[in-house]
């Protein structure tokens, strides 16, 4: 990997400032890591460790208040309209619009683009095949279940081409059974399409399940450990899983675990 390539995420702090008191809060402390174009990597954490910050950060709806991040050797703040149609975010609300049908609701994206009105419909068909959704084209939001829901919102993302995938725990409301069927149509699609992916979890199962990599952030979110997931063979991952969940709560990396850096000291 070249330095342009991928996901570059360099000394990143990101502080906010209470309204009123003007107090300081540490989203973000000294963050660092790379990620690889191709690659899925999931990330765990404290709920409200700045995982959905680093996102905001990633999608260009922020910038660091110290420190780097850049995608390709582009910076996402201050080249925001450069990732049109490069970037898509699925969210585990499924921000679907309740006045459109499915096919509309995935056309969206591409209209927004400025696609013609065949090809959205073509590539919106075409995705929502895809996910299983042909006979629902057009049924609207509120005529379809929650996992279905979800279904058109990975339809929409996928529809656009992205290079970059960024999903914020987007299987987390949905009943297990659903969960899984959906995590696993994620990979698959995304493997297929060659997309980086970049996921927020805060189900370890899941974290496992779709990632080659997991990113374990302490809270403020700094890095706790980098876990390549082929290093690990099956019997260890309940292990793995015992030491992860260890290693948040007690919000300081695992010997065993420790990121790179900080074991070779």
């Amino acid at each position: 990997m070249t330095p342009s390539d991928g996901i570059v995420v360099e000394r990143v702090r990101k502080v906010f400032h209470q309204a009123g008191t003007g107090e300081a809060v540490v989203a973000i402390d000294r963050l660092d890591f790379r990620i690889s174009r191709g690659e899925m990597v999931a990330i765990v954490g404290q709920t409200g460790c700045g995982k959905s910050t680093l996102l905001n950060l990633l999608i260009g709806l922020d910038r660091p208040s110290e420190g780097r991040v850049a995608i390709d050797g582009r910076t996402p703040y201050d080249d925001f309209h450069h990732f049109r149609g490069h970037l898509a975010a699925v969210f585990q609300q499924d921000r679907l619009l309740p006045w459109r049908t499915a096919l509309d609701n995935v056309r969206l994206g591409l209209e927004l683009l400025g696609y013609g009105p065949a090809e959205q419909i073509e590539r919106a068909r075409r995705w929502l095949d895809r996910l299983g959704l042909g006979p629902f084209v057009g049924a609207f939001p509120h005529e379809l279940s929650g996992g279905m829901r979800q279904r058109v919102a990975l339809a929409r993302a996928f529809a656009i081409q992205p290079e970059l995938l960024l999903a914020d725990e987007a299987f987390g409301h949905l009943d297990e059974v659903t969960a899984a069927s959906l995590r696993q149509t994620f990979v698959e699609l995304a493997r297929r399409e060659g997309n980086t992916a970049v996921l927020v979890t805060h189900q370890l199962e899941e974290a496992i399940e779709l990632g080659d990599r997991i990113l374990v952030f302490g809270k403020p979110a700094r890095l706790l450990a980098d876990i390549h997931l082929e290093r690990w063979r099956p019997a260890e991952l309940l292990r793995l899983r015992t030491v992860i969940q260890r290693m948040i709560h007690a919000n300081e990396p695992a010997p065993e675990l420790a990121p790179p850096e900080e074991a070779s000291r």
